[in-house]
């Protein structure tokens, strides 16, 4: 197999991983208000829930985004001054959300952890919207001359397919996330996310099934429509599932919606990196945007050696902290629902 075919599919995969992990990260965070609305020893159980292991799940972008420059320089570079303003407000958010981890507990202060969950939530949403508009956009193309410079303005980003790409992303990443604190937490904040489950299904269900089959309509090839098919169906199990009571499998049915729509998505891009809307020509495609064979080799033996260790590291992180978050293991005592 071509190198550079094995590093779009490589980047598919680490893509797959980011939204997998980041997005359940960032459904715990939309969900705040609500999973945490009684007292703040709730508001804690629902961001302990995933206080171990966010910042490593951030690590899964910060390797895809990597990956893409190394591998596929033109990709990236048009790509990224073509999504300048976004993209700029995506790391504005993440960095507003991850600064709220770590500082919303440093005062004892009801306001100032108010202000801290606000950023928390808004660092959630718009990262979860934007990123599915950003990758719709990938799919649709952007107006591109034959220097891959994107001549798209700001306003040119958002159309009916992209703003449902971003909707879809938000609401599966919402559902996921209820369905992982259902998984994660006890007590109250548990039955909450369960009821919270079956509210955000009401979106992310009708959302995932539109987008799929526009995408299949529009973009998409022979083989990914069974891909697009069992993204839709593991969405509706996951959320059947979460209905009946069983989050371990709703978690798992929910992970493989997300790795099918994921897998959909770069499908229908394929075997471009960045179609050229004003002429197809312009395009860039895994052939001509890729790296020299050396470099493709030389960061394949690396990715060889440091691939299982992220990985099993990773895996330890989650088996440590694989115990269920509850309002006892917050505070160290018995915790009843008018706490403060």
């Amino acid at each position: 197999m071509d190198l550079a075919l094995v590093w779009f599919i490589a980047i598919a995969v680490l893509w797959t991983g980011y939204f997998f992990l980041e997005g359940f990260d960032f459904g715990v965070g939309v969900l705040l208000p609500f999973t945490g609305a009684r007292n703040s020893v709730e508001r804690r159980v629902a961001i302990n829930s995933i206080g171990p292991v966010w910042s490593a799940n951030e690590v899964w972008l910060i390797t895809a985004v990597g990956a893409m420059f190394a591998a596929f320089p033109p990709w990236y570079a048009s790509m990224l001054s073509g999504f300048y303003v976004p993209v700029f407000v995506i790391l504005i958010a993440l960095i507003a959300r991850g600064v709220a981890f770590k500082y919303r507990s440093n005062r004892d202060s009801d306001r100032w952890r108010e202000c801290w969950d606000h950023a928390i939530f808004y660092g959630s949403v718009i990262p979860s919207f934007l990123w599915g508009v950003l990758f719709a956009n990938l799919v649709q193309g952007l107006a591109m001359g034959p220097d891959h410079v994107v001549t798209a303005g700001l306003f040119d980003l958002f159309t009916p397919y992209t703003v449902l790409g971003g909707l879809t992303t938000l609401s599966l990443f919402t559902l996921h996330g209820a369905v992982f604190l259902a998984l994660k937490t006890g007590g109250p904040v548990r039955a909450r996310s369960r009821v919270a489950a079956l509210r955000s299904a009401v979106v992310a269900v009708p959302s995932v099934v539109v987008f799929l089959v526009w995408t299949q309509a529009a973009h998409g090839q022979d083989w990914t429509f069974f891909t697009a098919v069992a993204a839709a169906a593991a969405t509706a199990v996951g959320v059947a599932l979460a209905w009946r009571g069983r989050e371990g499998w709703s978690f798992m049915s929910m992970a493989s919606a997300v790795l099918a729509l994921t897998v959909t998505v770069f499908g229908a891009l394929y075997p471009n990196v960045l179609p050229s809307t004003t002429d197809p020509a312009y395009s860039l495609t895994i052939a001509n945007a890729s790296s020299a064979d050396y470099t493709l080799t030389v960061m394949s033996w690396l990715a060889l050696v440091a691939l299982p260790v992220i990985l099993g590291y990773q895996a330890w992180s989650y088996w440590v902290f694989r115990q269920r978050v509850t309002g006892e293991t917050v505070t160290g005592e018995s915790v009843t629902e008018g706490a403060r």
